[in-house]
């Protein structure tokens, strides 16, 4: 892999592993460095089922973001933390519902800005943006002129925030931040999230946490009631904070057939009033 001819205050990092890029790792991409995938591996070596934990998140994302484009109506989409594209990306999924949905990426890692252009192949109808900016500046995220020229924040948008705050611990002040994010979306709008927890295999996890560390990464589970706490003041959809295989199942799933402790994961959807 190459710098992708990023300026010099946008090199990426290859000293050290970077989650977004061990996330590529479990999804089985290619877009990843050697010491991502021996952190990665470390993480599967603690935790065998990993790889069916990245691929049961995405499939709740790509039935989430279909159910609020075709049920709920929503057009334009704002995913932060958005990772190294992994088509069908969130605007092709909402796009495939309607054309004419907007999608607004954020993310702060270098390496997704090189792969930006993949995320800005939409519809003709639509409209595709990318930010780079950390989900810890909000203000930053909210202000921007990519965005400012997408969105219309007068009107409602999906906010997608999936297997992100795992990796912001409290004294960076999660639930703030989901907060003021909100706080600037009209009502009407929706939180999608995704969040690893702890509560069903505590053992499991410790061991996960300790490689994430070791590697430089701040990482923190949280039990479902926790979880449940970023979507306060927000009208949950059914069936509220659940299993992400358990949400709105397509047809042909068999969510029965995947046991709790191999994913680790509570999901939910909910609207600002």
């Amino acid at each position: 892999m190459t710098d992708y001819g990023l300026a010099p205050d946008q090199q990426i990092d290859t000293s050290k592993p970077h989650s977004a890029r061990m996330y590529d790792f479990y999804l089985n991409g290619k877009d990843h460095y050697e010491v991502d995938a021996e952190a990665a591996g470390k993480v599967l070596s603690v935790y065998p089922t990993v790889k069916l934990n990245a691929t049961v998140n995405r499939g709740f994302i790509h039935r989430a973001t279909r159910w609020l484009a075709a049920e709920a109506g929503i057009r334009q989409f704002l995913d932060i933390g958005t990772g190294i594209p992994t088509e069908p990306n969130l605007h092709q999924v909402a796009q495939s519902v309607a054309p004419e949905a907007r999608v607004v990426y954020t993310d702060y890692d270098p390496i997704v800005l090189a792969y930006a252009q993949a995320l800005l192949r939409g519809t003709p109808e639509g409209r595709t943006a990318y930010v780079q900016a950390d989900v810890r500046e909000p203000q930053r995220i909210i202000s921007a002129t990519e965005l400012r020229e997408t969105l219309d924040l007068s009107k409602p948008v999906a906010m997608s925030v999936n297997a992100l705050f795992h990796f912001i611990p409290e004294e960076e002040k999660p639930y703030e931040l989901v907060r003021e994010l909100m706080g600037a979306l009209a009502p009407g709008s929706y939180l999608m999230l995704t969040h690893s927890t702890a509560d069903f295999h505590a053992e499991t996890w410790q061991k996960v946490i300790a490689v994430y560390k070791e590697s430089g990464i701040s990482f923190v589970t949280r039990s479902k009631s926790e979880v449940a706490a970023f979507f306060d003041g927000m009208e949950l959809v059914d069936p509220g904070v659940s299993e992400p295989h358990d949400w709105k199942p397509d047809p042909g799933d068999r969510p029965d057939e995947i046991r709790s402790a191999d994913i680790n994961m509570w999901a939910g959807v909910a609207r600002k009033p």
